[in-house]
Parts: C-alpha cells; structure tokens; sequence
C-alpha cells in the first residue's frame, strides 16, 4: 500500500459522519442497496471489485440515475460531452447503462486495482475525481463531504476552486461508512 493510500485507510478509521448529515448518508446508502444486484452483476466483470464501486460511483458522477454515463452524469443519448469528452469511443448511442459503465471504469483504470480496502478504494475514487483537492493540501469534498474530515471548499466548476463552498453531495468516505458497517 503506498502512503497516500496508508494516510487515506487512517483518516477513514477515523472519520465520522456528522450527526446532522446521518438521515442523508443514510438515504443515500439505501437507495444504493436497491440496485445492489445491478451493481453486483457490473462489478462481477471486473477481478475482485467490490459491488459497492460501481454504487459509490454513480452516486457521485449521476444521483443514482441510469440514464447518465458513470463517466460524468451526461446523458446515454450520446457521447460524453463533459469531461472525458467522446465516451464511449465504441458503439452507438444511445448506450446502456451498463455499456458505459464498463468504458468509464476501464478508462479509469478501475480493472486494474486489485486491493479495495478502504484507503486504496478512497484513492481511487479521488483518481476518478481528480486530484486537485490535494494538490491544495484541502480534504477533497468528492472523499470526506458529510463526515468530520471536511468544512468547505469546492470547485464549483472545472478549474473553479472556491474555498467557502461547501459540498451538499454525500462523499464517497460517508457511503462506504454506511455501505460497509
């Protein structure tokens, strides 16, 4: 485990979701449990990946709607737009969920990991995001929103950092405390 991921594994032994944000984890975590055999049936095609991945993910990039790309929440209709723009490269549109699901997280490199413990998880979910949070040295929102590891800052467009926005997105450490126990 390299020592991002070690610092990663210790932040999320130690964080908390905060008290007035349990009822939306909470929600949040059971809406994901709904599609869990969806999620399920994704991730078996990838080694060893866990189903919560691909639950956790498209939480974050689509509220949970399979009509988004888990690439970046644009529509299946067609091609990516935003950021990573023409996925996916194969096919035509419109995609299924699953079509594309497939492209973001190979694209991503997510049929690569092999160790899914909390703190590589955590940093692969941030490689997913961006890394831009943490070259500010400042808690990225898309990891530690609605637990006690963050207060605010949040780019509130791409390449627009705003250091007192505060996330009103669940982050992926707050899912995996409820998803995992």
């Amino acid at each position: 485990m390299n020592s991002l991921a070690e610092n990663y594994a210790k932040l999320f032994s130690s964080c908390t979701i905060r008290p007035e944000r349990a009822r939306d984890v909470a929600n949040e975590v059971a809406r994901i449990r709904d599609n869990q055999k969806r999620y399920e049936a994704l991730a078996a095609k990838f080694q060893g990946m866990p189903w919560w991945v691909p639950g956790i993910l498209h939480s974050m990039e689509c509220g949970l709607n399979f009509g988004k790309h888990l690439h970046n929440g644009d529509s299946l209709k067609a091609r990516t737009v935003q950021e990573p723009k023409g996925r996916p490269v194969a096919g035509k549109p419109p995609f299924t969920w699953e079509e594309s699901a497939i492209d973001a997280l190979i694209y991503d490199k997510f049929d690569k990991v092999t160790d899914w413990s909390p703190g590589n998880a955590l940093v692969s979910f941030e490689n997913y995001n961006g890394a831009g949070y943490r070259k500010r040295g400042v808690p990225s929102p898309y990891l530690w929103s609605f637990t006690n590891k963050y207060q605010r800052g949040k780019y509130t467009e791409d390449h627009g950092y705003d250091p007192n926005a505060v996330s009103r997105q669940c982050g992926c450490a707050a899912l995996m405390k409820g998803l995992l126990g």
